[in-house]
């Protein structure tokens, strides 16, 4: 009786726990990681103004046949590409990426359709990315690597069999598993870009024939295979040691960089203090995964710029309509959550604007970053100004 006590205590429970409604991030505050669903897919199309996009999925553990998952970045959503801060318009169209995903904070607001009611895997109703990464950039964060176990060569086209052992709650491919390589693969070796007929006339690879390998350590970034639907992944670029893979991490770190000393490092205000005269000081919390250098440059008694934001982080015209001010102080908060970098930032400015109170989106500029107008599909037109609209999910 009692077994059958504890059966039934624990189908009530479960149901109660599936009739749960799905975690929803509070419009002025951080997601909470441990909430968010995993999803994998393919970057098949970028709005990268809006930051927003659409992923072919791959669920349970086989690709389906479906409607595209169309996505937004959270405004503090982090996206990594190749170990470094990226923007979504520094990922080519087909990568495989892996993510986490919420629902939309509010969704009659949302950037993207929202999706009524559940049950189709391909269409999960978490559409708002909190963390967006690439294959190397979680090898890289996870301190793992692709090993190979064999090569098979056959008409210039090669079998890539490897394996990599992950933790249980990630998105990244874990386990055994083959790749297709070709001369469209990108293979770097140190400061060279090699190709797959180079590494066959050497000899490092086979040329007809299987061969072997003995565990040497690689990185890899996929994309499309004409075979996706039983989970077959093409190699676009392959990094056959740790010298290659450091120099395309630093490479995309620069860019990130050059990024955002032009556009800005986005925040949140957290805090308003008004002063006489339509002074006041502006308390802003600056968004996490970004560059250290980054956080760096703002320092207490430095000039810079605030420009007020709306959701999808564009500005208006932040050279012409920001403010300038001054750093009063910088604190840091210890063991800040995912997405908030735990600096806090009071800014002194001779003009509150409405884009300035608490739990609005800004952009700030530090000391001796370029004071640039954006290009013009990157500037906010209106107040409801959605470029594109909607009607591209159609």
């Amino acid at each position: 009786m009692k077994l059958v006590g504890f059966f039934f205590l624990g189908l009530i429970l479960s149901l109660l726990a599936s009739s749960e409604e799905p975690y929803r991030p509070e419009l002025g505050s951080f997601a909470n990681i441990e909430k968010a669903k995993l999803l994998r897919g393919e970057l098949v199309f970028v709005d990268h103004i809006n930051r927003r996009g659409s992923l072919r999925l791959s669920v349970d553990e086989h690709y389906q046949e479906g409607p595209l998952h169309h996505f937004a970045m959270l405004p503090y959503g982090v996206v990594r590409y190749q170990g470094s801060p990226a923007e979504l318009k520094d990922i080519p169209l087909g990568t495989v990426l892996y993510g986490k995903f919420l629902l939309p904070p509010d969704p009659k607001t949302s950037i993207v359709p929202v999706i009524k009611g559940q049950g189709r895997p391909t269409q999960p109703p978490e559409n708002y990315a909190l963390l967006l990464e690439d294959d190397p950039s979680i090898s890289l964060r996870q301190k793992k690597t692709w090993q190979i176990e064999k090569v098979e060569v056959l008409n210039g086209q090669a079998t890539l069999f490897a394996q990599v052992s992950r933790p249980m709650d990630t998105a990244g491919l874990s386990g055994q598993h083959q790749f297709s390589v070709d001369a469209s693969t990108r293979v770097w070796r140190g400061k060279e870009n090699v190709t797959l007929q180079d590494l066959i006339s050497e000899g490092v690879w086979p040329d007809q024939a299987t061969e072997k390998a003995h565990g040497q350590s690689i990185y890899l970034s996929f994309t499309w295979h004409p075979k996706y639907l039983y989970q077959k992944y093409h190699v676009a670029d392959l990094w056959l040691d740790e010298s290659a893979m450091q120099r395309a991490q630093e490479r995309q770190r620069q860019k990130h960089i050059r990024f955002m000393h032009h556009r800005w490092i986005p925040a949140r205000v957290t805090a308003l203090e008004h002063d006489e005269f339509g002074k006041g000081i502006v308390t802003v919390g600056l968004f996490g995964g970004m560059d250290r250098t980054l956080y760096e440059a703002f320092k207490p008694q430095t000039v810079g710029k605030m420009a007020a934001a709306e959701a999808t982080l564009r500005t208006w015209w932040p050279d012409h309509d920001g403010m300038d001010g001054r750093i009063l102080s910088v604190e840091r908060m210890k063991d800040p959550v995912f997405g908030d970098s735990g600096i806090r930032i009071r800014f002194q400015v001779s003009l509150v604007l409405e884009g300035f109170r608490k739990n609005c989106l800004v952009r700030l500029r530090a000391e001796g970053w370029p004071t640039v107008k954006p290009p013009s599909e990157e500037r906010v037109q209106g107040f409801k100004d959605r470029w594109p609209s909607l009607q591209i999910f159609q």
